[in-house]
């Protein structure tokens, strides 16, 4: 069991935890991918080195998805069943704005909604190679899952306390302060 933020909006929870995205207990774990899906480095290198090579093989057979689209692989040695591949960018390290964080973000949680899912997984989409501001695209993120009208628990993942606090100020700015709760997804 964890010590983490919770933001109870009906049928729809979304909790905030620092980890490993990668260690994570979801039915579904986000890959912030480019259009090629190729799974180079940030969070997508993470995911492919702990869930094994065969997570990109077959995210490859999709390639190029563009920017608004989302595709489903196995997880391969992940705790989780899926893991869903939204592209944030078209080539990989490109630089991006919040608009390509919102339109994967939609297409990600849409195709959650599609599996039938209880529980996925989000890194700080588009924060790291992307360019945009950890607070920023959790601002985005919390904005897009509050209107998408998933039911379930929506985990967002910061990979170290900095990138926490900067996860829950962004939230905050949409959904309002946190309530603590205590998980066990990590």
């Amino acid at each position: 069991m964890r010590d983490a933020l919770c933001w109870d909006l009906g049928s729809l929870r979304i909790v905030l935890l620092e980890g490993d995205i990668t260690k994570v207990k979801a039915d579904a774990v986000v890959n912030p991918a480019n259009s090629l899906m190729v799974m180079g480095g940030g969070v997508a290198g993470a995911i492919k080195r702990a869930g094994g090579r065969e997570i990109e093989d077959e995210a490859r057979r999709y390639a190029p998805v563009p920017v608004g689209k989302a595709v489903v692989t196995r997880a391969g040695r992940l705790r989780a069943s899926y893991v869903i591949h939204a592209p944030t960018m078209k080539y990989p390290a490109m630089r991006i704005g919040v608009e390509n964080v919102a339109m994967a973000t939609k297409a990600a949680i849409s195709l959650a909604k599609e599996l039938g899912v209880e529980s996925v997984a989000f890194p700080a989409m588009g924060a790291g190679v992307g360019g945009v501001s950890t607070r920023a695209s959790a601002r985005t993120m919390a904005q897009v899952i509050k209107e998408s009208g998933f039911a379930g628990v929506v985990v967002f993942v910061a990979y170290g306390l900095q990138a926490f606090s900067l996860m829950r100020e962004g939230i905050e700015e949409v959904l309002g302060p946190p309530s603590e709760c205590v998980v066990d997804y990590l």
